[in-house]
């Protein structure tokens, strides 16, 4: 059985779905991050840079924080969501680092500057607003002839796909990427990802473009 600390952010859902797809049981244990419980000692000794998402693996007392981390351990585990040969394996870590080292700070910033606090930072707001359109034209690009990030559905598409449900927050209108929009919509239609998403409590139905 494995505890799942985690709450209702795209980090977060890059957990419960990855678990959702491996079919593995857990239990959820909800961090309301609204009300500090990330702040919470119990938490801490978990995951001491106070974000979640984090999983405790009581068949093998391992604990990780970090959502990269959680994906990549659980796909090892299972020997699931993850090609075995090192070139398949390594391109797939190659867009998970993309997606952890570009595709979810930069785009964390464009909702804090255009969707928290417009008209307050100009240049913040032009700066991020320009650099999430670049990466969903990266994006974009890599899913041109390809299903998924790497051909095969991975670690990589699950890592990626929930920043891109905050499309709306980010300005960005997902006809001008149809890659990215095929690519979207394919996995939102996912049972595991749809149960998912709504992990540690019902939200909203996934946004979907028009």
């Amino acid at each position: 059985m494995i505890d799942l600390y985690t709450w209702t952010t795209p980090n977060g859902r890059k957990a419960s779905i990855v678990l959702e797809e491996l079919g593995l049981p857990y239990t959820v244990k909800p961090i309301n991050i609204m009300a500090n419980e990330q702040f919470a000692p119990e938490f801490l000794a978990i995951s001491p840079n106070n974000k979640i998402p984090a999983i405790v693996d009581h068949d093998t007392g391992i604990h990780l924080m970090e959502s990269g981390a959680i994906l990549m351990y659980l796909a090892e585990k299972t020997g699931r969501l993850m090609p075995s040969d090192i070139k398949g394996r390594f391109e797939v870590i190659e867009w998970l680092m993309w997606q952890m080292g570009g595709f979810g700070p930069m785009l964390g910033q464009a909702h804090h500057f255009l969707e928290f606090n417009p008209g307050k930072a100009p240049y913040a707001e032009e700066r991020y607003g320009k650099e999430t359109e670049r990466l969903y034209r990266v994006l974009d690009k890599r899913l041109e002839g390809r299903d998924y990030v790497c051909g095969e559905y991975s670690i990589a598409d699950i890592s990626i796909w929930p920043w891109a449900t905050r499309f709306d927050w980010q300005r960005i209108d997902l006809n001008d990427y149809p890659n990215v929009k095929r690519w979207y919509v394919a996995i939102a239609g996912r049972p595991a990802v749809q149960r998912g998403y709504h992990v540690p409590k019902q939200m909203p139905d996934i946004p979907m473009p028009d």
